[in-house]
């Protein structure tokens, strides 16, 4: 007589295993997160419990030659340059990204490119009907695309469908959190399902060679749902990142086997699609007004791209016992530390006032060489006085007041002059080869140098 399978308790926030249910997990302290699963048994030969011996496997040396990454172009110019030159065959790919961000948008676009250059595409949408889809499709302009699609959540059916015919060139599961596996008895999106389906689809991926695109939810916190563990099993991890208040949505590379990470591509959101922004400098700075006091424009570099971005600065009065302190598109706990070290190095306090920073456009920073722009900002507030318009900033500020080098000054600068700035404030430590540039640099050394030249 079989045994009855054991249960076991599931985090679906960090996926610990508890072996009774409780209120709280004691991995990661969330709430409510622990769902009981059945305990899934160990496939015969793996090894594992004394199924068998193991083989001996050959070995090699780094003098090996390495075979040459073959990339296959997807016609959309930003999404090449987020992943490196284009999709590995072989590779598995999971993007995340909020709910109406326009991932299905691009997915969609992405296998129709792939289907009209002749190469076969397969789409599986786990979440709409394959009407909807059609609509999309039709919306975009892309219903005449030799797309094969469906729409279906088993596993098993999945890889069945696969199999059938000529290998796809491209496979997108939309979304992995829809998927489900017989052999598992849990609930689709659990961490058991989510890590199986994730598991199976890659190994499909690698032996077939097709590339596979996974699609992924995003947790509160904007991290993709499930354990951790998902983004380990996949090549190239990328968070589609916006606001839906503003048209334009911003692919970010935070894993990538075959590229660098953190490189982003910008795209516009319009009625026919996402629509590539080749110069994104200028869309980030096209509202701006020069003249108000509290803006400064930080030049920054994301990945291998320049880019410039308006930063915004409130400092009023407060009226309340504890001011307040909104920030966004920039880190809190950045904000209280520069607060600090304006307060303690150049004697000006924000103790009485309500303090608002944001980046104009939505754009995330996460680059300390903002910290000189942000402060200018600031500065310029609670002074009223505006800031030249035609004058860029970057530099890190320490807890002793020093403005440290950023990298990639020159390439910073660059960017600055060709969208007709004509000075920068910039730190004065780093080696820096102005020739060619024609822009007058003002380097400091210390953050009072800034807050001097505005009178404070």
């Amino acid at each position: 007589m079989a045994k009855p399978a054991r249960s076991q308790f599931v985090c679906q926030n960090c996926g610990a295993v508890a072996a009774r249910w409780a209120g709280k997990c004691a991995a990661c302290g969330e709430w409510n997160t622990l769902a009981e699963e059945a305990d899934a048994e160990l496939p015969p030969g793996s090894g594992l419990a004394g199924a068998g011996r193991g083989r001996a496997v050959a070995l090699e040396t780094l003098a090996a030659a390495a075979e040459p990454v073959v990339r296959i172009p997807t016609r959309l110019a930003e999404l090449d340059r987020v992943t490196g030159g284009g999709i590995v065959p072989g590779s598995a790919l999971l993007i995340g990204g909020e709910p109406g961000i326009g991932k299905s948008t691009l997915l969609l676009q992405l296998a129709a490119a792939f289907a009209k250059a002749g190469r076969r595409a397969v789409y599986f949408s786990g979440e709409e009907a394959a009407a909807q889809v059609r609509l999309r499709a039709e919306r975009l302009g892309l219903a005449e695309a030799p797309l094969a699609l469906a729409c279906e959540t088993n596993v098993a059916n999945i890889l069945a469908t696969l199999a059938q015919g000529r290998r796809p060139d491209l496979v997108v599961v939309d979304s992995i959190q829809t998927l489900w596996a017989d052999a598992l008895e849990a609930a689709p999106g659990t961490v058991s399902q989510v890590r199986a389906a994730t598991q199976a689809l890659v190994r499909y991926a690698k032996a077939q060679g097709a590339a596979l695109v996974l699609v992924g939810h995003v947790t509160k916190d904007g991290q993709i749902a499930g354990p951790k563990v998902i983004e380990h099993m996949v090549d190239t991890v990328l968070y589609f990142e916006g606001d839906r208040g503003h048209v334009f949505r911003i692919l970010r590379a935070v894993k990538n086997r075959f590229g660098a990470t953190d490189e982003i591509g910008v795209f516009e959101m319009g009625a026919e699609g996402l629509r590539e922004v080749a110069n994104p400098s200028e869309l980030f700075l096209g509202d701006r007004l020069a003249s108000a006091a509290g803006s400064a424009v930080f030049a920054g570099v994301e990945g291998s791209r320049p880019i410039l971005v308006e930063m915004q600065a409130l400092v009023v009065q407060s009226g309340l016992g504890t001011p307040r302190r909104a920030v966004v598109g920039w880190d809190a706990s950045r904000l209280a530390m520069l607060l600090a070290v304006i307060d303690a190095r150049c004697g000006i306090s924000f103790a009485q006032h309500d303090v608002y920073l944001a980046v104009a456009g939505g754009l995330k920073i996460a680059e300390p060489a903002a910290d000189l722009a942000a402060a200018a900002a600031l500065l310029s507030s609670i002074a009223n006085v505006a800031l030249p318009p035609d004058r860029v900033y970057f530099g890190e500020i320490s807890l002793s007041g020093a403005v440290r080098p950023a990298g990639h000054m020159l390439a910073r600068l660059k960017e600055a002059q060709k969208l007709g700035f004509k000075s920068a404030t910039l730190p004065a430590a780093g080696e820096l080869d102005a020739g060619g540039l024609d822009l007058e640099l003002g380097r400091i050394a210390h953050v009072r140098s800034l807050s001097e030249a505005l009178g404070q």
